[in-house]
């Protein structure tokens, strides 16, 4: 076989991994003619990127995020876990501030608490959280423009990142497709990506909303570390081994309807 170059062999280790699901260190070595030195190190490597997950002796294929149906079709799912999350996340919203939220169902939950709040400015890309705030009378709603996406409802593109580069706030409250301590948050919609990066870098607060689902599980598209979180806002179903990882790492988890659990 040729010496292949790293990326070139990582690359068929996922492509293995996708057919069997699982492969032995000792298999990928003699399959690629390389150590079993440098099979563990491609494996430490492509672990840390959430790519795949490491095994006793080998490894075995990341849990992939399944395709999301549109958001108007998730605002029913789990729908008890996301009115919680929904109101715990807008009781970290006070009168007076400005804040961003993003699209998704359980943003829109966010959304739907708001509307009882004073001279509170919210920036969204999501048509779904400027209808939830259209009625709402001491809430001013400013909407970015851009290229609609039509399954979420929402504005991506450059013209959405140059007018998110235009505004400040004091919060971020948004929601992503998968979250993973090793994959970090990852998104399936590869032209949303600059989007996401840019809503994150509008303040220092950020505050993710996330059902037990989302985590876990890893995307195609690498959004961000899970560091850039400073507050998850999740339901009492999220594996508590996660959540004691998170507030390891400095991240303010808030378990919303905890007391509401049957």
């Amino acid at each position: 076989m040729a010496v292949l170059l790293k990326e070139e062999r990582q690359q068929l280790i996922l492509d293995t991994l996708r057919d069997n699901r699982q492969a032995t260190v000792a298999e990928l070595s003699s399959r690629f003619d390389v150590s079993e030195v440098t099979i563990r190190r491609d494996l430490r490597e492509m672990a840390a990127r959430g790519v795949l997950r490491r095994a006793h002796g080998g490894a075995v294929a990341a849990a992939p995020a399944l395709p999301e149906p549109p958001v108007i079709q998730r605002m029913v799912r789990v729908q008890n876990c996301k009115e919680w999350i929904g109101r715990a996340a807008a009781a970290l919203v006070s009168d007076g501030d400005s804040v961003f939220i993003g699209s998704g169902s359980t943003a829109t939950f966010v959304a739907r608490c708001l509307t009882e709040r004073q001279d509170l400015t919210v920036v969204t890309n999501a048509l779904t959280i400027a209808i939830e705030l259209a009625a709402a009378e001491g809430v001013t709603v400013v909407v970015t423009g851009g290229m609609m996406r039509n399954s979420e409802l929402s504005l991506i593109g450059h013209i959405t990142e140059q007018s998110l580069r235009q505004v400040r706030v004091n919060k971020v409250i948004i929601g992503m497709r998968a979250v993973s301590l090793e994959g970090g948050m990852t998104n399936d919609y590869l032209p949303e990506v600059m989007t996401d990066r840019t809503i994150i870098e509008m303040a220092d607060e950020l505050i993710l909303v996330a059902d037990h689902a989302k985590f876990g599980t890893v995307a195609s598209a690498y959004v961000a570390p899970v560091e850039r979180v400073t507050t998850l806002v999740t339901d009492p179903e999220t594996d508590p081994k996660t959540l004691a990882r998170l507030e390891e790492m400095g991240i303010r988890v808030i378990v919303a309807g905890a007391d509401k659990e049957e």
